[in-house]
């Protein structure tokens, strides 16, 4: 079964894929933000189009565990999500996914300058991939 992972911002939505197996994560695409319904929708289709049986989002919790401001954000927009398609929809701490991905980057050996720019998709690989390594297929 495939999974989209989520990584929801106030300006863009970095989105990842998982392979047919749920094993490996893979960067699918970004899209920028408009209003939380119709990207809602959007991330409905894609997850329809890419064959998805399941979608994560990524929620960002303090150190008390508690959501976040952008945590927050992110469950309203699950909860949007979750009238716009009958697959489940679960939140995943998303904790350093940004810096987590900026810092793959670096050990790939990108240059600098070719790090400039947003991150949002590998942010959504690195959700994506935590997630799936805590919930190995069977």
């Amino acid at each position: 079964m495939r999974i989209l992972a989520v990584d929801p911002g106030s300006k863009r939505i970095g989105l990842a894929l998982s392979d047919p197996t749920g094993t490996i994560a893979n960067p699918l695409t970004v899209l920028n933000h408009v209003a939380r319904l119709l990207d809602a929708a959007a991330v409905a289709e894609l997850a329809k189009t890419n064959g998805a049986g399941l979608i994560v989002v990524g929620q960002s919790l303090d150190d008390d565990g508690h959501p976040t401001f952008e945590g927050r954000r992110a469950g309203r927009f699950t909860e949007t999500l979750k009238t716009q398609t009958n697959l489940p929809v679960v939140l995943w701490d998303e904790s350093f996914t940004t810096q987590d991905a900026r810092a793959a980057r670096i050990a790939m050996g990108v240059a600098r300058k070719n790090r400039l720019g947003h991150l949002d998709s590998v942010a959504a690989t690195v959700l994506l991939q935590s997630y799936l390594d805590a919930n190995p297929r069977k």
